[in-house]
């Protein structure tokens, strides 16, 4: 039998009013949280109940909270308003949105692999350049821009003006190198160049399947910003209702900025069709860009 040295210190015991507060604050953290939440997801809560509600109930007051049955009669609104293109004109916001998120992806994630795992004459200014064209307001840019489109490739009017420009722009070239650097040891690389594989092979195969975070990171500011370029669509004149995104769209349904003899059914139910998608993406893509987002803060 073991006997405990006399000069040994004894652990206190743990205070409770310590513990007490610890709780306290723990109940007030979670009481944020869940009133932040609550605050975020009441709108659009709201939001898809006002769309089901004809357009005298929709400004009720108490307010209405539970769906109502003229989901079908805003949709039919929303198609007349917009001369039966809605749907044609989802489809151009869902064209331009997919087409600069892929070729974003492709070209960015290209690029900071270069600017990674390569050495070259001159590399350190030619990223050195593009880390100074960041700091370039975007509204300088926009004559300049549809000067370009419009005397020398003449696109004006055309959906390419919106997803040919940002197809490998300096924020998501910074981004892809930033995180290759540091998810990725030069010595994998040339492991694989040993094996036998081509350098585009290499960035298939090896790079492309350990970046995921960082390309759903970058995929889902790159839809969301194509998605919602009001601003582009405007100054690049896609006023036709065929090549018309949803932005535009909705201005022109609420009766632009004055939004004179508005119908909020239909108005909403384009909100909706607005919506969805991101919503969509967001849900499948959440876990890939929390850890995108994280990357790098945990060290190991």
């Amino acid at each position: 039998m073991t006997t405990q040295p006399l000069d040994t210190p004894i652990a206190a015991p743990r205070s409770p009013r310590k513990k007490s507060r610890y709780s306290f604050g723990r109940a007030g953290l979670w009481l944020f949280v869940g009133l932040a939440c609550f605050l975020s997801l009441v709108p659009f809560y709201l939001m898809f109940v006002w769309s089901s509600l004809p357009s005298s109930q929709i400004f009720a007051v108490p307010p209405h909270l539970w769906f109502g049955d003229a989901l079908v009669e805003n949709f039919q609104k929303m198609m007349t308003a917009t001369d039966n293109f809605a749907l044609r004109q989802f489809w151009n916001s869902l064209y331009i949105a997919g087409l600069s998120t892929v070729t974003t992806l492709f070209f960015c994630s290209l690029a900071g692999f270069a600017f990674a795992m390569y050495d070259f004459k001159g590399k350190q200014y030619l990223f050195g350049f593009i880390l100074l064209t960041m700091l370039i307001p975007p509204l300088v840019m926009d004559i300049p821009s549809f000067l370009v489109m419009n005397n020398f490739l003449h696109w004006i009017g055309t959906p390419r003006t919106l997803w040919v420009p940002g197809m490998a722009n300096a924020f998501g070239i910074f981004l892809m190198r930033q995180y290759i650097v540091s998810a990725l040891p030069k010595s994998l690389i040339e492991a694989a160049r040993l094996d036998g594989a081509t350098e585009f092979g290499i960035f298939m195969k090896v790079v492309v399947p350990l970046i995921r975070p960082i390309l759903a990171t970058l995929g889902i500011v790159t839809f969301v910003g194509s998605w919602n370029n009001f601003k582009g669509a405007l100054i690049m004149r896609l006023s036709e209702d065929s090549t018309m995104t949803l932005p535009l769209s909705l201005r022109k349904i609420t009766g632009g900025a004055t939004n004179v003899n508005a119908d909020w059914g239909a108005t909403l139910m384009m909100v909706v069709l607005t919506v969805i998608p991101l919503l969509i993406i967001f849900l499948f893509a959440s876990r890939q860009v929390i850890s995108g987002l994280t990357s790098g803060a945990v060290k190991d």
